[in-house]
């Protein structure tokens, strides 16, 4: 094994992301910060070295704890890395708070809307006339 690999790479075999085109496209985008600082592709990652990996909605704060370029099973690219406790009950606690909101609002994906869906529908599009 290398004592540093790329962070596309790496962000792949980790299982981060599918494809090493989407981790290239997640890096560029901003999502991807190592040692606090704005990640590049190319860059060499380090055993040690604190990464903020942004997928979808989660954030994770993790440290590189394995180097790899090849991805293999998920039970070995879970340990190429570990996430601070922090990151794990700050992503749980989001995680139950979109549930709640999701919950709360009215869901109209159920058939044909009844009575006071329909009308909270035209409400709606009077509102946005």
């Amino acid at each position: 094994m290398s004592e540093s690999v790329r962070l596309d790479k790496w962000l792949w075999a980790a299982r981060f992301y599918k494809t090493r085109p989407l981790a290239q496209k997640a890096i560029e985008g901003g999502k991807v910060k190592v040692d606090s600082a704005r990640g590049k592709a190319g860059k060499q990652l380090q055993i040690g070295q604190k990464l903020e990996v942004r997928v979808g909605l989660e954030l994770y704060h993790i440290t590189v704890m394995g180097l790899s370029e090849k991805r293999g099973p998920a039970t070995v690219a879970r340990k190429l890395y570990e996430e601070s406790e922090e990151s794990k009950l700050a992503r749980e606690r989001a995680s139950e708070e979109r549930k709640a909101a999701a919950a709360a609002e009215p869901r109209f994906d159920k058939g044909k809307p009844d009575k006071q869906q329909r009308r909270l529908i035209q409400k709606l599009k009077q509102k946005n006339r």
